[in-house]
């Protein structure tokens, strides 16, 4: 499967841009697993990861307190550095990042 296919499945429309136009850029897709949303981000692959969880939070959960409540995974394992660049955590053209809350949430059930 191709990076420019993986990018377009099952996210918003529009692509958050964190790089000037032409600069060399991945595209990497951020999925909130709490809200099944899914946004696409173009940045350079010397961008901090955190930077890329800061702006995917905005978009898919505007309401959201603080960005440390969030983890970032990337292959089913967490990125501990979050301030290490996309390229240094592993992150190609067409990565998928899984958003989700660092504790697991109580589950509250209609009475």
């Amino acid at each position: 499967m191709s990076a420019a296919l993986t990018s377009q499945l099952r996210a918003r429309p529009g692509v958050i841009r964190l790089v000037e136009d032409g600069a060399p850029h991945i595209t990497v897709r951020v999925q909130l697993y709490e809200v099944w949303d899914m946004v696409r981000v173009q940045a350079s692959p010397r961008e901090p990861v955190l930077s890329v969880k800061v702006r995917a939070l905005q978009a898919l959960d505007p309401q959201a307190d603080f960005h440390d409540d969030y983890v970032m995974k990337l292959n089913g394992f967490e990125v501990l550095d979050e301030n290490a660049s996309l390229a240094d955590a592993g992150a190609v053209d067409g990565s998928s990042f899984l958003m989700a809350y660092r504790r697991r949430r109580p589950i509250k059930y209609p009475a």
